[in-house]
């Protein structure tokens, strides 16, 4: 059986809050490979928290807006430990990038740019996207089983995210009342939903020192805020969002300037979302970048937290397991399909397709090789080939 919120932990929450603070400094990879991570050492090497908690916090983390992530994370401090492991457990784990964020972005200010992050980001891109596919077919392996149902939602929904380049909310939702359907329709109609919408306004914090630009940081704060609170899944679905509002729209970076804070969400451990951290650097200093983390993170953690309770209470229904299972299924054919969409960003050439080929078959190889070691051997690979490659080719 699966650890339960009523279960004594066999863990305690210093032991927690130290795995999410090592995760957040050497977990690489994006969304997917971190919510990988977390079910490999959480759940099946350490046994700290049952698969069928990891599985909800799964589906409550695809259902709700925010970073994917993250939100897993606040939900299993959440699992034993309520609110103050949920809020700690959250903090561990965005706190190391979000500090090697605004590190760089005092280096981007005051060297003129980061030159070498193109290169960096050449070799990091494509060892990603072997460590993504990797994760990806573990979690396929582990939630769909032989339940045909789940498997025709998770193709769906490759389908969906190859296509539109992006995640589309109401097919999660779609997912698991399909499931319902095929499992227990008449519990599904006799409960009524399990779900309970909250929804949270935009903060206005910051540091507040001598000369604050208050309403560029309320502009900043309002702007994340939307971000956090509207945008579904990993950070790939909020990077078109963020080009629209901060280049686009409120003019606050160029295009140049723009690629280089993704960059530097790739080559960075931890949720790929803090990159907004970055962003807000550059606009606003230290303060933008406070206001910029909070905005994002705030209202995906009201989001975890608020209905978790009920999701606790209610989540052992076979109709609403049911529908965990449907909406788990589309989360991992969503995850299959960004796969593909960041190949097509990462893989521009013949030695990028060779170095995501590689990490493949390493991890593949080496089960207990660590992607730090690949990532920063892809990033010295990126730097060594890239200005050969490009010099070759013109």
């Amino acid at each position: 059986m699966s650890a339960t919120g009523t279960s004594t932990p066999s863990y305690s929450l210093g032991q927690l809050l130290l795995y999410m603070l090592k995760l957040g400094t050497f977990g690489f990879g994006g969304p997917v490979a971190l919510v990988g991570y977390m079910h490999r050492d959480l759940v099946e090497r350490r046994e700290w928290i049952g698969d069928d908690d990891y599985r909800e916090g799964l589906a409550l983390a695809q259902m709700m807006p925010g970073p994917l992530a993250a939100q897993l994370s606040i939900y299993l401090g959440y699992v034993h430990y309520r609110v103050i492991g949920a809020t700690t457990v959250g903090v561990a784990f965005v706190l190391p990038s979000f500090l090697m964020v605004v590190a760089l972005g005092w280096a981007y200010m005051h060297f003129g740019g980061l030159p070498w992050m193109q290169a960096v980001f050449y070799g990091v891109g494509a060892a990603v996207v072997g460590i993504i596919a990797m994760s990806a077919y573990k979690l396929t392996n582990k939630t769909l089983g032989a339940d045909k149902t789940l498997w025709c939602i998770f193709l769906v929904l490759i389908i969906v995210t190859v296509v539109t380049e992006s995640e589309i909310a109401w097919l999660f939702i779609a997912g698991g009342l399909v499931n319902v359907l095929r499992r227990s329709p008449p519990a599904w109609l006799g409960k009524g939903g399990a779900n309970a919408l909250v929804s949270a306004q935009a903060p206005l914090l910051s540091g507040a020192l001598s000369s604050i630009d208050w309403p560029l940081l309320s502009q900043i704060g309002l702007f994340f805020a939307k971000a956090g609170a509207f945008v579904f899944g990993s950070g790939l679905a909020i990077v078109p969002f963020l080009y629209g509002g901060v280049v686009t729209e409120h003019h606050w970076l160029d295009e140049k300037q723009f690629v280089d804070a993704v960059a530097v969400a790739m080559i960075t451990p931890g949720p790929v979302v803090i990159t907004v951290g970055f962003i807000g650097y550059l606009v606003a200093g230290l303060p933008g970048a406070c206001v910029a983390a909070l905005g994002t993170f705030l209202p995906c953690y009201l989001f975890t937290v608020l209905p978790a309770p009920y999701f606790k209470k209610y989540g052992r229904l076979p109709a609403v397991k049911a529908f965990v299972d449907g909406i788990t299924a589309a989360a991992v054919g969503a995850i299959a399909g960004s796969v593909i969409v960041i190949a097509k960003r990462s893989i521009v050439d013949w030695p990028t397709a060779l170095l995501a080929v590689a990490t493949v078959l390493l991890l593949w190889r080496f089960r207990k090789l660590q992607e730090p070691v690949i990532v920063s051997a892809a990033a010295l690979i990126g730097l060594a080939v890239f200005p050969l490659h490009h010099l070759y080719a013109q």
